[in-house]
């Protein structure tokens, strides 16, 4: 596993410093985004995502590599958010939002290493538009939750979606970055 926490650690830090140069540019406009609006990011990425793969061809000139970015980097958002849901502050420090980053970024780690440990790094032998298809389904499932006011009988909540849309959106990477 210590070449796939490399590998991991290597997409997801990508990820962060395009996340730091866009909040240099930007601030931290995206915190007038409420959750929900997140998660409709996440879908509309990935359906271009899944289009791109069934289509074959695309018509806008940004990769799906770039894609899984604005994935992850949304889903790190999104988890902030989840965080700061009573916190009116709309500007955040750049330190203080690079520390949560991190913090999102730790936890996703190690789901994925625990999965992994219990899984036996099944996602290896999966075809990438399947952990495409993957990402969408959680996407609907985050959708379904959020429209019952984040309430669950039996189902993780909103915030393990998210972790698992980050791992599945680092897995495609990793497996992109291997065929190129």
């Amino acid at each position: 596993m210590a070449n796939t926490r490399e590998q991991y650690l290597t997409a997801f830090n990508s990820c962060k410093d395009i996340f730091l140069k866009k909040m240099h540019d930007y601030g931290t406009a995206w915190r007038h985004l409420r959750p929900k609006s997140l998660t409709d990011q996440i879908l509309i990425k990935a359906q271009r995502i899944k289009s791109i793969e069934e289509k074959g061809t695309q018509k806008i000139n940004e990769s799906v590599f770039d894609e899984l970015t604005g994935i992850i980097n949304y889903g790190v958002m999104a988890l902030i958010q989840l965080d700061l849901i009573q916190d009116p502050r709309i500007e955040l420090p750049a330190h203080e939002v690079e520390n949560r980053y991190h913090e999102k970024l730790q936890l996703a780690l190690n789901l994925m290493e625990n999965k992994n440990h219990d899984y036996g790094e099944a996602w290896r032998d999966m075809r990438i538009s399947s952990i495409t298809d993957l990402i969408l389904m959680k996407v609907y499932r985050i959708k379904q939750i959020e429209d019952h006011q984040g309430q669950t009988l039996i189902s993780e909540g909103i915030d393990a979606n998210y972790l698992d849309i980050i791992n599945y959106a680092i897995f495609s990477k990793i497996k992109t970055l291997n065929t190129l």
